[in-house]
């Protein structure tokens, strides 16, 4: 099926694949300029974003604003999607078989978006976009071609809402993603 974007995200409202449809308030698909050059993608939704719909709008997506602030990056100017459409109960881990049940409809999004970058927002978005054995401390914000994109990963906020000593290298990634997306662009 050839979907829109309206077409896909009523296909994630409507979701059972898998054991979180019945269990989520709302699906969280995404949110932003479906024309981004620019996407983030984290791995899941918490609490107030399976209340909303909207992903990162919780304390993490406060503090990703005030990163895209700090670099002159309007949060409306990119889309910001998860892996899972649904959240994990008490915001566990995704499950594997939760994320192959999801990832199609991530693939669509990118599809449809074309973005030039994307962003993993933390390990398990990196492990499954950009390679099996990420390690976020060693290679946050490093840089990798696949498919097509420049894709590169950061530390997920919440991760710095628990430890704010990572929040400087948070700045110099972010800085960097600010760079890649000129020369993108140019």
């Amino acid at each position: 099926m050839e979907y829109t974007m309206e077409t896909l995200a009523q296909a994630c409202a409507e979701c059972q694949k898998c054991a979180l449809g019945a269990t989520r308030t709302k699906s969280v698909f995404g949110t932003g300029n479906p024309h981004a050059d620019l996407m983030f993608v984290g791995e899941a939704p918490g609490e107030q974003e399976d209340l909303s719909g909207i992903p990162f709008v919780g304390r993490a997506g406060q503090l990703l604003d005030k990163f895209l602030y700090a670099v002159d990056i309007d949060r409306k100017d990119v889309y910001i999607a998860n892996i899972l459409k649904c959240r994990p109960p008490k915001n566990r881990d995704p499950l594997p078989e939760e994320e192959d049940a999801c990832i199609g409809y991530l693939r669509e999004q990118v599809r449809l978006i074309r973005p030039k970058v994307i962003v993993c927002l933390g390990r398990i978005a990196a492990m499954r976009l950009i390679k099996p054995d990420f390690k976020i401390t060693k290679e946050h914000g490093t840089w990798f071609e696949k498919g097509g994109f420049a894709m590169t990963a950061v530390y997920h906020p919440a991760a710095l809402l628990r430890d704010p000593r990572k929040k400087e290298e948070m700045l110099e990634d972010m800085k960097a993603i600010r760079q890649k997306l000129y020369e993108t662009a140019n």
